[in-house]
């Protein structure tokens, strides 16, 4: 085990620090998931809003995160990424309860309701993505390149579990419905992640954190010039658009998956939640594989990881098709069976993903992890909003011109399958001719 004193190790950040990472990333699973799951359900179902309401704030909470590359280049300005942590950690926490105070005021004042409720994901937004930039860049720069898709797969799976139990015990403690039951579970969830949080980032970064990215460099360059560096190396750049279109195509059933299940296939609340648990489910167990199989816990036989995130683009890709024939087949379809492969694969493209860019965040001239890694992941925000917001907007035009629910979600689908088989290819030309970092992970 490396150690994990506050003190600058040969080694880098060991197991141990990055398993605490790993915590503060499932203590914002568990907080973005109040947003973007729970309320979304109260929102379309206990208060009948149009699915457009909670799929635009979630789009919204998207858009305040194209200031990630802000965010990132003013911690690797800063020289330390804890106070971000903490700080977005504290906005994220406080936007999720004034999510949760604004959704009970809509069905009596749309007006002072809708403003709080914009507001509040304007927090959530600015909260992810100052504490998720700074927590990726934290392990970009401070694990050895060896380590760097392992640190991915812990985190990331960690992050997914932190979703997965909060889902459940929220679901649990909501039973029977109201509002001030809503009210104290989701305080409960958001002040025991910032706990949690806090707990984790606390004296874990060294004061003096040993660079292990892939070349020396000088004093951090401006922003501007730091984005202009970026965009000029054909790698960093292809990886900016698979990044783009595979994130658009993932996360465009996150905002249909339980009203398909619940119009298509008559599932009660209870039930469709359950299947949503499954997909995560899914999407944990392909991070563990993509882990494993990748090489990410070995880190001593080289793999390319473009393989994995070919395999986890296509997988998903015929996944998605499957709930397109689903949507027509109706009940007796084995969606949850199909649902959890869609997960699965979902898991696999994700963690192999985000192990290249663990490498590649390293590789700028000048330039350093955290802007490297706010680009993509406002190239990833865009790409959430717009999935989820089309994703919503898409079946609620389609069930209005088309007159079937069935027809409506199988046309969303097979447009999500499409764009998944376009990042397979993107995936390839991507990683072509990219350079690989130490002990075999790909690096774009």
């Amino acid at each position: 085990m490396g150690s994990t004193a506050s003190h600058p190790s040969p080694t880098g950040l060991g197991w141990i620090a990055i398993i605490r990472l790993g915590l503060v990333q499932a203590a914002i699973g568990a907080i973005v998931m109040l947003a973007t799951s729970l309320l979304n359900r109260v929102m379309v179902v206990e208060y009948a809003l149009a699915a457009a309401v909670p799929a635009g704030l979630v789009a919204w909470h998207y858009a305040v995160q194209l200031a990630r590359p802000l965010w990132g280049h003013g911690s690797d300005r800063g020289r330390r990424r804890t106070p971000w942590i903490v700080g977005g950690m504290a906005m994220l926490a406080g936007g999720a309860l004034l999510a949760v105070r604004a959704t009970v005021m809509l069905p009596d004042s749309a007006l002072l309701g809708g403003a709080l409720a914009i507001f509040a994901f304007t927090m959530i937004g600015a909260g992810v993505g100052a504490a998720g930039t700074s927590m990726l860049a934290l392990l970009a720069s401070g694990v050895v390149p060896e380590r760097r898709a392992a640190a991915a797969a812990v985190t990331w799976t960690m992050m997914i579990a932190g979703i997965v139990v909060a889902a459940g015990v929220a679901g649990a403690l909501l039973d029977p419905f109201s509002e001030a039951r809503l009210i104290g579970v989701a305080a409960g969830v958001a002040l025991a992640a910032f706990a949690l949080a806090c707990a984790a980032i606390w004296r874990l970064e060294p004061r003096a954190m040993q660079d292990f990215s892939d070349r020396p460099r000088g004093e951090v360059p401006g922003f501007a010039e730091a984005l202009r560096e970026i965009m000029q190396e054909t790698p960093a750049r292809r990886f900016t658009v698979l990044i783009f279109v595979s994130m658009l195509a993932y996360s465009m059933q996150d905002l249909i998956l339980e009203p398909f299940a619940g119009l298509v296939f008559g599932m009660s609340p209870g039930e469709s939640t359950s299947l949503s648990g499954t997909q995560h489910s899914g999407v944990l167990l392909g991070m563990i594989i993509a882990g494993v199989g990748g090489s990410a816990f070995a880190g001593r036989l080289p793999v390319d990881l473009r393989v994995w995130i070919v395999a986890g683009c296509t997988g998903s890709g015929l996944a998605l098709a499957g709930l397109a024939m689903a949507a027509l087949a109706g009940p007796g379809w084995p969606l949850s069976a199909n649902v959890f492969a869609l997960g699965l694969c979902n898991g696999v493209f994700a963690v192999s993903a985000i192990g290249a860019m663990m490498g590649l965040a390293g590789a700028g001239e000048n330039t350093r992890e955290g802007v490297r890694m706010g680009v993509w992941g406002a190239a990833q925000a865009i790409a959430f909003g717009l999935g989820g917001l089309t994703g919503a907007l898409g079946v609620d035009a389609a069930r209005h011109l088309i007159g079937r629910d069935g027809a409506a979600f199988q046309l969303i689908f097979a447009i999500e399958a499409c764009l998944f088989i376009l990042a397979a290819v993107l995936a390839v030309q991507a990683t072509r001719r990219a350079p690989m970092a130490d002990k075999g992970v790909a690096t774009a």
